[in-house]
């Protein structure tokens, strides 16, 4: 399930988003499924509590988890759900950003590409 590389230079509470994320586009938890207490995460990933509710408000805000006072914290139903344009516009940029450091790192675009599709074929094919 969840997984931090305590190494990594990226937050640990970003790398809890993308984990959980990485665990629905896998197939591990599904709309519906509840996610352990922040309490529970914390113990779990030896962190503290306020980083996992960090990770969770970020899911919350993207509609990627719903918390139910007194029940708990769920992966949300997401096939009605509209594009969020505002968050496809800041992936784009964060892509031709990564696309800039790769060309200046004399990677070439065809070689981006077959990273895509590694990374497509890892993650169960095309959403669409």
């Amino acid at each position: 399930m969840v997984r931090i590389n305590k190494a990594s230079s990226k937050p640990y509470y970003e790398q809890l988003v993308l984990s959980i994320k990485e665990d629905i586009l896998n197939g591990v938890l599904t709309a519906g499924d509840q996610v352990p207490s922040v309490r529970e995460m914390a113990k779990h990933l030896l962190m503290n509590p306020n980083t996992v509710s960090k990770a969770y408000k970020v899911l919350e805000n993207e509609q990627v988890l719903v918390t139910i006072k007194g029940k708990g914290t769920f992966v949300k139903v997401t096939e009605d759900l509209p594009r969020d344009e505002i968050r496809i516009l800041q992936v784009k940029e964060r892509l031709k950003e990564l696309v800039i450091e790769a060309r200046h790192l004399q990677i070439s675009m065809r070689e981006l590409s077959d990273w895509m599709n590694g990374f497509e074929q890892e993650l169960g094919g095309d959403p669409q």
